[in-house]
């Protein structure tokens, strides 16, 4: 994998994993597996149930009545911030490449810093259910929610996408069920929680999942101490000096590493330089992890469901002090399965590295022979899996919100629709939205839908971010800021990302393909004359190179005749993996010049009042009930 490859692998590995080319799990273990699997899915459909009793209005739908406490929210927060990319991931970065898998983990860990000071508290002030609704406190409101809507859409679908496809990849591997109905599974029990339960349900369904992954990486970090040492100096020598890590530096440094010793490979594993290469990439990865969290449309819900300012606040402690503690357990669930179960048989499973914590519970278990160690990687995959259909929910609600509450009843029906035919036309689209995730995540088998991440975050922060920010913070933004904001910074985002390494590019892959080919073809010469090899070292190395020739030569096969890529590029015209280093400054420039070219007195008027209520949440609570 390419040291440039930064939003894509990092936000989206866990999500594009192909079939695992090694059994992670054995025939006589899958019973086990989905029995586990089964058990997990019973206890959250159980929740739904319960939950379903407590939907009676839109404000249970969409926001659980506002009744959600700080702490509970924290742990929802959590829950919906946790994806499968941060379990999987980041554990499989961090088994790979050490250090620069960790900074993922910070990167999103610091973008909460952004939610606390700027955007929790008078969100929850100014907005109801939507982003729309905090747009269309001050601006024109009919324009500002279609426009907003269209956006919450946009970024909910491409992030839709990938968790479907990583959902149905992660079942297909553990199970065995066919990819169509993995991700037909995935979204019936997603369905199923929005559409009985609504927020109530997904609300919970979030606090279970977060807990139990909490709960599973605390037990495995534990053993893991338990033979290397506390967290310390002792254990990261362990790290430095474990011959598996000194030999998977080795094999990504090639000749710059052949003049490094043993300790100094093993060094190398715990310092910068061996994924993330490029450092302006990594300025752009870090402003679209920062500032695109703050613009995602299922994080800035869970605001609306607690019932006072103060407790939006705990919500975002909370949620701190759970997701950064989390990602401290990565960094030793990586570097663990990097000395037990070994770079080697992690890439065997999944080259992304997905599977080096499921792989590295087996091996706590007692390995893929034992009974204990194919529980502990049923349970782990089971929470990824419930991880999947957690966000997904929270997603399909954040679509289906903007759907209904601002396309249907704030543009269409100019807010005059009932509570019931609200609830009811919410249910109706969620149900549309949830149909069309599972019909792309089926037609999206096999893709690299990596860059739909990367898309996700890209245009919440270059188009999201900038109107909800200007929107409370200055006094001058209107709905022509609004509106340019909104159309610049995702088209730009759009645009650049299409240009962008990101895609595929079948000239430049099939000249990797056939150097594959031809260094394979030359080793295999080369080891059929070495006789100071063994027979059976020489016919494993042979395998591997058989192996390693014929992937490539089933890439060129798929590439076809294919030349440019989907725009018709044959090399990438944008030089960088994300486009937030030019599309945010671009969002936030498209505010202040449409706000500077056109006035708008009802955003002038209405400044005052938002700022008041903004910084104090007078008058919410009246205006909700209204």
């Amino acid at each position: 994998m390419s040291g440039g490859r930064i939003l894509a692998a990092g936000l989206a590995l866990a999500l594009l994993a192909p079939a695992a080319s090694a059994q992670t799990v054995g025939e006589e273990w899958r019973s086990l597996t989905f029995s586990v699997f089964a058990l997990i899915i019973a206890l959250t459909m159980y929740v739904t149930w319960r939950a379903a009793s407590k939907v009676r209005t839109s404000a249970d739908f969409y926001a659980a009545g506002s009744g959600v406490s700080g702490l509970q929210n924290g742990w929802a927060i959590a829950g919906d911030y946790l994806s499968a990319a941060s379990f999987l991931g980041i554990a499989g970065l961090i088994s790979l490449y050490g250090y620069d898998g960790f900074m993922y983990s910070v990167g999103w860990l610091v973008a909460y810093v952004t939610v606390l000071l700027v955007i929790a508290e008078p969100c929850r002030n100014i907005g109801k259910y939507t982003m729309g609704d905090i747009l269309a406190f001050r601006n024109n409101p009919r324009v500002v929610r279609a426009a907003m809507a269209l956006s919450t859409i946009t970024v909910a679908t491409f992030y839709l996408t990938a968790q479907m496809v990583g959902g149905g990849v992660l079942v297909k591997t553990l199970i065995g069920l066919d990819y169509e109905v993995s991700v037909i599974a995935v979204g019936v029990l997603m369905l199923s929680y929005v559409l009985f339960g609504g927020m109530v349900a997904t609300t919970y369904v979030q606090i279970i999942k977060a807990i139990l992954l909490v709960l599973a990486s605390l037990v495995m970090v534990c053993l893991v101490w338990s033979q290397y040492g506390f967290a310390g100096p002792h254990y990261f020598e362990q790290v430095v000096g474990n011959p598996g890590v000194q030999a998977r530096v080795a094999s990504l440094l090639g000749e710059a590493g052949s003049t490094l010793g043993p300790l100094e490979l093993g060094q190398r594993f715990l310092e910068p330089g061996l994924y993330l290469k490029s450092p302006i990439d990594q300025i752009s990865l870090g402003m679209a992890l920062v500032l695109g969290t703050a613009g995602m449309p299922h994080i800035l819900m869970r605001f609306f469901t607690v019932p006072t300012a103060q407790a939006a606040r705990t919500s975002v402690i909370w949620a701190m002090a759970i997701i950064g503690g989390f990602y401290v357990l990565t960094l030793f669930l990586g570097t663990g399965a990097a000395m037990m179960v070994g770079p080697e048989r992690i890439m065997a499973a999944d080259k992304g590295g997905n599977m080096a914590a499921p792989l590295l519970a087996q091996y706590l278990g007692g390995g893929p022979d034992a009974l204990l160690g194919n529980l502990m990687l049923s349970f782990v995959a089971a929470v990824a899996f419930a991880t999947i259909v957690a966000v997904v929910a929270g997603l399909v609600l954040a679509a289906a919100s903007a759907m209904s509450h601002d396309i249907w009843v704030g543009v269409i029906k100019g807010d005059q629709a009932t509570d019931a035919e609200e609830t009811r036309a919410a249910r109706i689209c969620s149900l549309i939205v949830g149909a069309v995730a599972i019909t792309i995540g089926i037609l999206a088998q096999g893709q690299n839908v990596a860059h739909l991440v990367a898309l996700a975050f890209a245009v919440a922060a270059s188009a999201n971010l900038p109107v909800i920010l200007l929107t409370l913070y200055w006094r001058r933004c209107n709905t022509a800021g609004c509106i340019a904001g909104l159309v610049v910074g995702a088209a730009s985002a759009v645009g650049l990302l299409l240009v962008s390494p990101n895609m595929s590019y079948p000239l430049q892959q099939r000249a990797v393909q056939e150097e594959i080919i031809a260094t394979q073809t030359a080793r295999m010469t080369s080891l059929e004359q070495d006789s100071t090899l063994t027979i059976e070292a020489r016919v494993q190395a042979l395998a591997a190179a058989g192996a390693a020739t014929a992937q490539a030569r089933a890439e060129l096969d798929r590439l076809g005749t294919a030349t440019t890529s989907l725009v018709g590029l044959a090399a990438p015209w944008f030089p960088l993996r994300n486009p937030g280093l030019v599309s945010i400054p671009l969002g936030f420039l498209a505010v202040f010049l449409g706000s500077l070219l056109y006035r708008d007195p009802r955003a002038e008027a209405k400044w005052q009042e938002l700022h008041v209520r903004a910084n104090t949440g007078i008058g919410r609570s009246a205006a909700s009930a209204h």
